[in-house]
Protein backbone atom coordinates (compact mmCIF):
# COMPACT_ATOMS: atom_id res chain seq x y z
CA UNK A 1 0.00 0.00 0.00
CA UNK A 2 2.78 2.33 1.16
CA UNK A 3 5.93 1.96 -0.72
CA UNK A 4 8.34 3.04 2.20
CA UNK A 5 9.05 0.80 4.75
CA UNK A 6 6.81 1.25 7.94
CA UNK A 7 9.52 1.75 10.04
CA UNK A 8 10.31 4.96 7.97
CA UNK A 9 6.98 6.63 8.18
CA UNK A 10 5.05 9.07 11.06
CA UNK A 11 1.36 8.20 11.19
CA UNK A 12 -1.20 9.87 12.87
CA UNK A 13 -3.99 7.47 14.26
CA UNK A 14 -6.90 9.81 14.84
CA UNK A 15 -9.27 8.50 17.34
CA UNK A 16 -8.73 5.60 19.96
CA UNK A 17 -11.85 3.78 20.28
CA UNK A 18 -11.39 -0.22 19.44
CA UNK A 19 -9.84 0.50 16.18
CA UNK A 20 -7.93 3.23 16.75
CA UNK A 21 -5.90 1.29 19.48
CA UNK A 22 -5.34 -1.80 17.29
CA UNK A 23 -4.08 0.73 14.25
CA UNK A 24 -1.57 2.37 16.49
CA UNK A 25 -0.82 -0.83 17.98
CA UNK A 26 -0.29 -2.81 14.44
CA UNK A 27 1.76 0.43 13.21
CA UNK A 28 4.34 0.39 16.20
CA UNK A 29 4.72 -3.37 15.60
CA UNK A 30 5.68 -2.88 12.06
CA UNK A 31 8.38 -0.49 12.96
CA UNK A 32 6.68 3.28 12.28
CA UNK A 33 6.56 6.11 14.63
CA UNK A 34 2.87 6.49 15.57
CA UNK A 35 1.22 10.03 17.01
CA UNK A 36 -2.62 9.32 18.25
CA UNK A 37 -4.84 11.43 19.32
CA UNK A 38 -8.45 11.56 20.42
CA UNK A 39 -10.90 14.97 21.17
CA UNK A 40 -12.28 12.97 24.17
CA UNK A 41 -10.65 12.29 27.64
CA UNK A 42 -12.07 10.13 29.48
CA UNK A 43 -10.95 7.52 32.47
CA UNK A 44 -11.34 4.60 29.98
CA UNK A 45 -8.80 6.36 27.10
CA UNK A 46 -6.78 7.65 30.09
CA UNK A 47 -6.24 3.78 30.43
CA UNK A 48 -5.43 3.05 27.14
CA UNK A 49 -3.06 5.76 26.64
CA UNK A 50 -1.04 4.81 29.15
CA UNK A 51 -0.71 1.15 27.72
CA UNK A 52 -0.16 2.88 23.93
CA UNK A 53 2.66 5.00 25.50
CA UNK A 54 3.99 1.92 27.24
CA UNK A 55 4.54 0.57 23.85
CA UNK A 56 6.27 3.97 22.04
CA UNK A 57 3.00 5.69 21.06
CA UNK A 58 3.01 9.43 21.48
CA UNK A 59 -0.76 9.98 22.56
CA UNK A 60 -2.81 13.00 23.17
CA UNK A 61 -6.27 12.84 25.15
CA UNK A 62 -8.59 15.87 24.30
CA UNK A 63 -7.17 17.55 21.49
CA UNK A 64 -5.39 16.66 17.99
CA UNK A 65 -2.15 18.48 17.93
CA UNK A 66 -1.70 20.44 14.77
CA UNK A 67 1.91 20.49 14.50
CA UNK A 68 2.55 16.72 15.24
CA UNK A 69 -0.33 16.02 12.76
CA UNK A 70 1.61 18.06 10.06
CA UNK A 71 4.83 16.15 10.45
CA UNK A 72 3.20 13.02 9.93
CA UNK A 73 3.28 10.89 6.39
CA UNK A 74 -0.13 9.39 6.33
CA UNK A 75 -3.50 9.80 8.55
CA UNK A 76 -5.68 6.74 9.86
CA UNK A 77 -8.71 7.93 10.74
CA UNK A 78 -11.72 6.13 12.76
CA UNK A 79 -14.71 5.28 11.26
CA UNK A 80 -16.51 7.70 14.36
CA UNK A 81 -15.01 10.77 13.08
CA UNK A 82 -17.58 12.16 10.60
CA UNK A 83 -15.52 13.75 7.46
CA UNK A 84 -17.19 16.92 8.99
CA UNK A 85 -14.57 16.93 11.71
CA UNK A 86 -12.97 20.41 12.55
CA UNK A 87 -9.39 18.14 12.85
CA UNK A 88 -9.97 17.59 8.69
CA UNK A 89 -10.76 21.49 7.49
CA UNK A 90 -7.24 22.64 9.22
CA UNK A 91 -4.43 23.19 6.55
CA UNK A 92 -1.97 21.02 8.52
CA UNK A 93 -4.23 17.97 7.75
CA UNK A 94 -5.98 18.52 4.30
CA UNK A 95 -2.83 18.10 2.08
CA UNK A 96 -2.17 14.37 4.57
CA UNK A 97 -3.35 10.76 2.56
CA UNK A 98 -6.03 9.83 4.82
CA UNK A 99 -6.98 5.89 4.84
CA UNK A 100 -9.22 3.77 7.20
CA UNK A 101 -8.33 1.24 9.80
CA UNK A 102 -9.85 -1.21 7.26
CA UNK A 103 -7.57 -0.33 4.40
CA UNK A 104 -4.54 -0.51 6.90
CA UNK A 105 -5.29 -3.80 8.54
CA UNK A 106 -5.60 -4.76 4.47
CA UNK A 107 -2.11 -4.05 3.98
CA UNK A 108 -1.00 -6.71 6.65
CA UNK A 109 -3.06 -9.59 6.35
CA UNK A 110 -2.17 -12.17 4.66
CA UNK A 111 -5.50 -14.32 4.73
CA UNK A 112 -7.70 -13.54 2.08
CA UNK A 113 -11.14 -11.41 3.38
CA UNK A 114 -14.46 -11.84 3.24
CA UNK A 115 -16.28 -8.55 3.70
CA UNK A 116 -19.91 -8.55 4.75
CA UNK A 117 -21.52 -4.81 4.29
CA UNK A 118 -25.06 -3.65 4.02
CA UNK A 119 -27.26 -1.49 5.64
CA UNK A 120 -29.04 -4.23 8.27
CA UNK A 121 -27.90 -7.41 9.08
CA UNK A 122 -24.03 -7.25 8.73
CA UNK A 123 -23.10 -8.36 12.47
CA UNK A 124 -25.59 -11.40 12.31
CA UNK A 125 -24.48 -12.51 8.89
CA UNK A 126 -20.27 -12.23 9.33
CA UNK A 127 -20.78 -14.09 12.75
CA UNK A 128 -22.72 -16.85 11.48
CA UNK A 129 -20.39 -16.96 8.17
CA UNK A 130 -17.58 -17.82 11.01
CA UNK A 131 -19.59 -20.39 12.85
CA UNK A 132 -20.45 -22.24 9.46
CA UNK A 133 -16.46 -21.76 8.19
CA UNK A 134 -15.44 -23.28 11.87
CA UNK A 135 -17.42 -25.87 11.44
CA UNK A 136 -16.03 -27.34 8.31
CA UNK A 137 -12.70 -27.04 10.05
CA UNK A 138 -11.47 -23.57 8.50
CA UNK A 139 -9.11 -21.18 10.33
CA UNK A 140 -11.32 -18.28 10.54
CA UNK A 141 -10.62 -14.84 11.97
CA UNK A 142 -13.72 -12.69 12.51
CA UNK A 143 -13.66 -9.30 12.91
CA UNK A 144 -14.05 -5.64 12.17
CA UNK A 145 -17.09 -3.66 13.36
CA UNK A 146 -17.75 -7.21 15.08
CA UNK A 147 -15.58 -7.95 18.31
CA UNK A 148 -11.96 -7.52 17.25
CA UNK A 149 -10.48 -4.96 15.21
CA UNK A 150 -9.68 -6.10 11.81
CA UNK A 151 -5.76 -5.12 13.37
CA UNK A 152 -5.70 -6.76 15.37
CA UNK A 153 -6.65 -9.66 13.31
CA UNK A 154 -3.83 -8.67 11.17
CA UNK A 155 -1.15 -8.30 13.44
CA UNK A 156 -2.31 -11.75 15.41
CA UNK A 157 0.54 -13.73 13.20
CA UNK A 158 0.45 -16.78 14.99
CA UNK A 159 -3.11 -17.65 14.27
CA UNK A 160 -2.90 -18.95 11.27
CA UNK A 161 -5.64 -17.59 9.08
CA UNK A 162 -7.25 -19.17 6.19
CA UNK A 163 -9.77 -16.56 6.03
CA UNK A 164 -10.97 -13.71 7.94
CA UNK A 165 -14.54 -12.60 7.65
CA UNK A 166 -14.77 -9.00 8.41
CA UNK A 167 -17.98 -6.35 8.91
CA UNK A 168 -17.51 -3.04 6.89
CA UNK A 169 -19.35 -0.44 7.17
CA UNK A 170 -19.88 2.65 5.08
CA UNK A 171 -17.04 4.89 6.57
CA UNK A 172 -14.67 2.11 6.38
CA UNK A 173 -15.18 1.95 2.91
CA UNK A 174 -15.48 5.79 2.48
CA UNK A 175 -11.50 6.19 2.96
CA UNK A 176 -10.15 2.67 1.26
CA UNK A 177 -7.37 2.84 -1.38
CA UNK A 178 -6.70 -1.31 -2.53
CA UNK A 179 -8.63 -2.84 -0.01
CA UNK A 180 -10.09 -5.53 -2.28
CA UNK A 181 -12.07 -8.54 -0.44
CA UNK A 182 -12.22 -12.16 -1.94
CA UNK A 183 -15.99 -12.22 -1.34
CA UNK A 184 -17.75 -9.63 -1.33
CA UNK A 185 -21.52 -9.76 0.17
CA UNK A 186 -24.11 -7.00 -0.04
CA UNK A 187 -27.19 -7.65 2.05
CA UNK A 188 -29.18 -4.89 1.68
CA UNK A 189 -29.57 -0.96 1.16
CA UNK A 190 -31.85 1.86 2.60
CA UNK A 191 -31.68 4.84 3.93
CA UNK A 192 -29.20 5.30 6.68
CA UNK A 193 -26.54 7.25 8.71
CA UNK A 194 -28.97 10.73 7.59
CA UNK A 195 -27.35 12.69 10.54
CA UNK A 196 -23.76 11.89 8.64
CA UNK A 197 -24.43 11.67 5.09
CA UNK A 198 -26.36 14.88 3.44
CA UNK A 199 -28.30 12.45 1.46
CA UNK A 200 -28.45 8.65 0.57
CA UNK A 201 -27.36 9.09 -2.81
CA UNK A 202 -23.45 9.58 -0.85
CA UNK A 203 -24.09 7.05 1.48
CA UNK A 204 -24.60 4.13 -1.28
CA UNK A 205 -21.58 5.47 -2.94
CA UNK A 206 -19.61 4.71 0.12
CA UNK A 207 -21.28 1.61 0.30
CA UNK A 208 -20.40 1.08 -4.05
CA UNK A 209 -16.44 1.28 -2.90
CA UNK A 210 -17.23 -2.38 -1.91
CA UNK A 211 -16.29 -2.98 -5.75
CA UNK A 212 -13.66 -0.51 -6.15
CA UNK A 213 -11.16 -2.45 -6.39
CA UNK A 214 -13.20 -5.87 -8.17
CA UNK A 215 -10.85 -8.46 -10.68
CA UNK A 216 -12.32 -11.46 -12.60
CA UNK A 217 -11.52 -13.20 -9.13
CA UNK A 218 -14.03 -11.64 -6.91
CA UNK A 219 -16.45 -13.01 -5.80
CA UNK A 220 -19.78 -11.83 -4.80
CA UNK A 221 -22.98 -12.49 -2.56
CA UNK A 222 -25.99 -10.09 -3.81
CA UNK A 223 -29.22 -9.89 -2.52
CA UNK A 224 -31.44 -10.16 -5.62
CA UNK A 225 -34.75 -8.97 -4.19
CA UNK A 226 -32.83 -5.83 -3.80
CA UNK A 227 -33.07 -3.14 -6.49
CA UNK A 228 -30.35 -0.93 -5.27
CA UNK A 229 -27.68 -3.90 -4.30
CA UNK A 230 -28.17 -5.16 -7.95
CA UNK A 231 -27.84 -1.98 -9.61
CA UNK A 232 -24.81 -1.28 -7.61
CA UNK A 233 -23.22 -4.48 -8.16
CA UNK A 234 -24.19 -4.38 -12.11
CA UNK A 235 -21.39 -4.83 -14.56
CA UNK A 236 -18.46 -4.95 -11.88
CA UNK A 237 -15.67 -7.40 -12.86
CA UNK A 238 -15.95 -11.12 -10.91
CA UNK A 239 -18.61 -13.67 -10.07
CA UNK A 240 -21.79 -12.93 -9.08
CA UNK A 241 -24.52 -15.26 -6.88
CA UNK A 242 -27.35 -13.65 -5.30
CA UNK A 243 -29.51 -15.27 -2.86
CA UNK A 244 -33.27 -15.10 -2.59
CA UNK A 245 -36.11 -15.49 -0.09
CA UNK A 246 -39.31 -14.07 -1.31
CA UNK A 247 -39.38 -14.77 -5.15
CA UNK A 248 -36.96 -17.70 -5.94
CA UNK A 249 -35.01 -17.18 -9.24
CA UNK A 250 -37.13 -18.46 -11.99
CA UNK A 251 -33.28 -19.41 -14.45
CA UNK A 252 -31.40 -22.04 -13.86
CA UNK A 253 -28.32 -19.61 -12.68
CA UNK A 254 -26.43 -20.48 -9.26
CA UNK A 255 -28.39 -18.95 -6.56
CA UNK A 256 -29.76 -19.74 -2.99
CA UNK A 257 -33.31 -18.96 -2.26
CA UNK A 258 -36.37 -20.03 -0.10
CA UNK A 259 -38.28 -23.28 -1.81
CA UNK A 260 -42.04 -23.68 -1.07
CA UNK A 261 -41.40 -21.00 1.52
CA UNK A 262 -40.15 -23.46 3.52
CA UNK A 263 -36.91 -25.16 2.45
CA UNK A 264 -33.15 -23.59 2.19
CA UNK A 265 -32.06 -24.74 -1.06
CA UNK A 266 -28.42 -23.67 -3.07
CA UNK A 267 -27.78 -23.86 -6.42
CA UNK A 268 -23.85 -24.22 -7.38
CA UNK A 269 -22.53 -25.18 -10.56
CA UNK A 270 -25.35 -26.94 -11.78
CA UNK A 271 -26.58 -29.20 -9.17
CA UNK A 272 -29.42 -28.01 -6.44
CA UNK A 273 -28.82 -29.17 -3.08
CA UNK A 274 -31.30 -28.59 -0.15
CA UNK A 275 -29.65 -27.41 2.78
CA UNK A 276 -32.30 -27.15 5.50
CA UNK A 277 -35.70 -26.23 6.59
CA UNK A 278 -36.45 -22.78 7.61
CA UNK A 279 -38.13 -23.61 10.88
CA UNK A 280 -34.63 -25.27 11.77
CA UNK A 281 -33.29 -21.78 12.03
CA UNK A 282 -32.78 -20.99 15.42
CA UNK A 283 -33.34 -16.66 14.45
CA UNK A 284 -36.45 -14.97 14.04
CA UNK A 285 -37.83 -13.45 10.87
CA UNK A 286 -37.39 -13.45 7.12
CA UNK A 287 -34.49 -11.31 6.83
CA UNK A 288 -32.34 -13.99 9.01
CA UNK A 289 -33.35 -16.38 6.25
CA UNK A 290 -31.84 -14.14 3.90
CA UNK A 291 -28.58 -13.85 6.47
CA UNK A 292 -28.63 -17.82 6.53
CA UNK A 293 -28.47 -18.18 2.54
CA UNK A 294 -25.79 -15.42 2.27
CA UNK A 295 -23.48 -17.25 4.90
CA UNK A 296 -24.23 -20.66 2.94
CA UNK A 297 -23.15 -19.21 -0.51
CA UNK A 298 -19.79 -17.95 1.11
CA UNK A 299 -19.13 -21.33 2.70
CA UNK A 300 -20.04 -22.72 -0.74
CA UNK A 301 -17.33 -20.40 -2.17
CA UNK A 302 -15.12 -21.58 0.26
CA UNK A 303 -15.70 -25.25 -0.23
CA UNK A 304 -16.51 -26.13 3.22
CA UNK A 305 -18.14 -29.48 3.38
CA UNK A 306 -22.30 -29.41 2.72
CA UNK A 307 -22.68 -31.18 6.29
CA UNK A 308 -21.17 -28.53 8.30
CA UNK A 309 -22.64 -26.09 6.04
CA UNK A 310 -26.23 -27.68 7.66
CA UNK A 311 -24.83 -27.85 11.42
CA UNK A 312 -23.55 -24.36 11.37
CA UNK A 313 -26.81 -23.17 10.23
CA UNK A 314 -28.58 -25.24 12.20
CA UNK A 315 -27.12 -24.25 15.49
CA UNK A 316 -26.46 -20.78 15.41
CA UNK A 317 -27.43 -18.81 18.06
CA UNK A 318 -29.29 -15.52 18.05
CA UNK A 319 -26.75 -12.77 18.66
CA UNK A 320 -26.84 -9.93 22.05
CA UNK A 321 -29.54 -7.00 20.51
CA UNK A 322 -30.56 -8.47 17.52
CA UNK A 323 -34.02 -9.69 17.83
CA UNK A 324 -32.63 -11.31 21.19
CA UNK A 325 -35.93 -13.16 23.11
CA UNK A 326 -34.78 -12.11 27.04
CA UNK A 327 -37.68 -13.21 28.77
CA UNK A 328 -41.50 -14.66 28.92
CA UNK A 329 -43.64 -14.13 32.06
CA UNK A 330 -46.91 -13.41 32.34
CA UNK A 331 -47.15 -14.31 29.25
CA UNK A 332 -45.48 -11.57 27.47
CA UNK A 333 -42.42 -12.22 25.36
CA UNK A 334 -39.70 -9.47 25.41
CA UNK A 335 -37.16 -9.08 22.99
CA UNK A 336 -34.47 -6.41 22.73
CA UNK A 337 -33.23 -5.58 19.34
CA UNK A 338 -31.26 -2.45 20.26
CA UNK A 339 -29.21 -2.92 17.35
CA UNK A 340 -32.14 -1.76 15.15
CA UNK A 341 -31.15 1.89 14.85
CA UNK A 342 -32.65 2.78 11.72
CA UNK A 343 -36.28 2.45 10.33
CA UNK A 344 -35.69 -0.05 7.96
CA UNK A 345 -33.87 -2.64 11.00
CA UNK A 346 -37.20 -1.70 12.99
CA UNK A 347 -39.44 -2.52 9.91
CA UNK A 348 -37.83 -5.89 9.63
CA UNK A 349 -38.37 -6.59 13.45
CA UNK A 350 -41.82 -6.03 13.10
CA UNK A 351 -42.38 -8.12 10.07
CA UNK A 352 -40.59 -11.28 12.71
CA UNK A 353 -43.76 -10.61 14.71
CA UNK A 354 -46.12 -12.88 15.69
CA UNK A 355 -47.82 -11.60 18.47
CA UNK A 356 -49.47 -8.30 18.76
CA UNK A 357 -46.64 -5.92 19.77
CA UNK A 358 -45.72 -3.04 22.33
CA UNK A 359 -43.27 -1.16 20.33
CA UNK A 360 -40.44 0.62 22.09
CA UNK A 361 -39.54 3.61 19.91
CA UNK A 362 -36.37 6.19 20.74
CA UNK A 363 -33.56 7.90 21.49
CA UNK A 364 -31.50 10.24 19.21
CA UNK A 365 -32.96 10.43 15.88
CA UNK A 366 -30.66 9.91 12.13
CA UNK A 367 -32.38 12.34 10.25
CA UNK A 368 -34.96 9.76 9.08
CA UNK A 369 -39.02 10.48 9.66
CA UNK A 370 -40.74 7.88 11.54
CA UNK A 371 -43.68 7.55 9.27
CA UNK A 372 -42.00 4.90 6.96
CA UNK A 373 -42.69 2.53 9.86
CA UNK A 374 -46.42 3.60 9.68
CA UNK A 375 -47.29 0.48 6.75
CA UNK A 376 -45.83 -2.02 9.74
CA UNK A 377 -47.88 -1.04 12.15
CA UNK A 378 -51.44 -1.60 11.50
CA UNK A 379 -52.64 -4.88 12.71
CA UNK A 380 -49.43 -6.00 14.51
CA UNK A 381 -48.71 -2.81 17.12
CA UNK A 382 -51.19 -2.35 19.51
CA UNK A 383 -49.24 0.21 20.86
CA UNK A 384 -45.66 2.78 21.00
CA UNK A 385 -43.93 3.88 23.86
CA UNK A 386 -42.32 6.77 22.56
CA UNK A 387 -38.72 8.15 24.92
CA UNK A 388 -35.96 9.90 24.28
CA UNK A 389 -34.79 13.02 22.17
CA UNK A 390 -36.91 11.92 19.07
CA UNK A 391 -40.31 11.13 21.61
CA UNK A 392 -42.23 14.16 20.07
CA UNK A 393 -41.17 13.57 16.25
CA UNK A 394 -42.52 10.32 16.82
CA UNK A 395 -46.13 10.92 18.35
CA UNK A 396 -46.69 13.99 15.75
CA UNK A 397 -45.33 11.55 12.61
CA UNK A 398 -47.50 8.19 14.41
CA UNK A 399 -49.67 9.28 16.88
CA UNK A 400 -52.62 8.82 14.11
CA UNK A 401 -52.14 5.84 13.33
CA UNK A 402 -51.01 4.08 16.39
CA UNK A 403 -51.48 4.85 20.27
CA UNK A 404 -48.77 6.58 21.13
CA UNK A 405 -47.42 6.71 24.46
CA UNK A 406 -44.63 9.04 25.62
CA UNK A 407 -42.09 8.74 28.69
CA UNK A 408 -39.92 11.25 29.30
CA UNK A 409 -37.57 9.50 31.82
CA UNK A 410 -35.28 6.49 31.52
CA UNK A 411 -35.55 3.67 30.13
CA UNK A 412 -36.78 1.92 33.43
CA UNK A 413 -39.66 3.87 33.01
CA UNK A 414 -40.21 2.80 29.36
CA UNK A 415 -39.94 -0.89 30.70
CA UNK A 416 -42.80 0.04 33.32
CA UNK A 417 -44.88 1.76 31.03
CA UNK A 418 -44.67 -1.01 28.63
CA UNK A 419 -45.67 -3.66 31.04
CA UNK A 420 -49.01 -1.89 31.60
CA UNK A 421 -49.98 -2.05 28.57
CA UNK A 422 -49.28 -5.26 27.61
CA UNK A 423 -51.92 -8.64 28.17
CA UNK A 424 -51.00 -12.14 27.76
CA UNK A 425 -49.92 -13.10 24.42
CA UNK A 426 -48.01 -9.63 23.57
CA UNK A 427 -44.41 -9.13 22.91
CA UNK A 428 -42.73 -5.82 23.70
CA UNK A 429 -40.18 -5.01 21.21
CA UNK A 430 -37.65 -2.68 21.76
CA UNK A 431 -36.47 -1.94 18.16
CA UNK A 432 -35.95 2.03 18.40
CA UNK A 433 -35.09 2.91 15.41
CA UNK A 434 -32.56 5.18 16.90
CA UNK A 435 -29.17 6.07 17.88
CA UNK A 436 -28.52 5.38 21.78
CA UNK A 437 -26.51 8.50 22.66
CA UNK A 438 -29.16 10.54 24.51
CA UNK A 439 -29.12 8.10 27.35
CA UNK A 440 -26.24 5.58 26.54
CA UNK A 441 -22.50 4.97 25.29
CA UNK A 442 -24.32 3.05 22.26
CA UNK A 443 -26.74 0.41 21.55
CA UNK A 444 -25.06 -2.05 23.31
CA UNK A 445 -25.65 -0.34 26.41
CA UNK A 446 -28.88 0.19 25.81
CA UNK A 447 -29.60 -3.31 25.12
CA UNK A 448 -27.92 -4.65 27.98
CA UNK A 449 -29.72 -2.45 30.59
CA UNK A 450 -33.03 -3.55 29.26
CA UNK A 451 -32.12 -7.20 29.25
CA UNK A 452 -31.26 -6.81 33.30
CA UNK A 453 -34.46 -4.69 34.03
CA UNK A 454 -36.88 -7.39 32.10
CA UNK A 455 -34.43 -10.32 33.68
CA UNK A 456 -34.82 -8.94 36.97
CA UNK A 457 -38.68 -8.26 36.72
CA UNK A 458 -38.91 -11.72 35.23
CA UNK A 459 -36.97 -12.95 38.18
Amino acid sequence: MVRLAWSELRVGVLGLGRSGRAAARLLRRAGASVYASDAADSGELRSAARELRSEGVNVDLGRHDRSALADCDLLVASPGIPPTAEVFGWPEVKSLRVISELELAFAFLAAPIIAVTGTNGKTTTTAWIGEVLRRGGVRVGVGGNIGRALSELAADREAGYEWVVAEVSSFQLAQIERFNPAIGVLLNLCPDHLDRYEDVNLYYADKARLFANASPESRWVLNGEDLEVRRMAEGRLGRATCFWVATPPTGDEDAAFLARGRILVARMEGREIELLARDELKLLGTHNVANALAAALVALYVRVPLEAIREGLREFEPLPHRLQPVAEYGGVLWINDSKATNVASTRVALQAMDRPVVLLLGGRPKGQSFAGLTGDLTGRVKAVVAYGEAGEQIEEELGKRVRVVRVEGSLEDVVDCAARLTEPGDAVLLAPACASFDMFHDYEERGSVFTRLVSEAAA
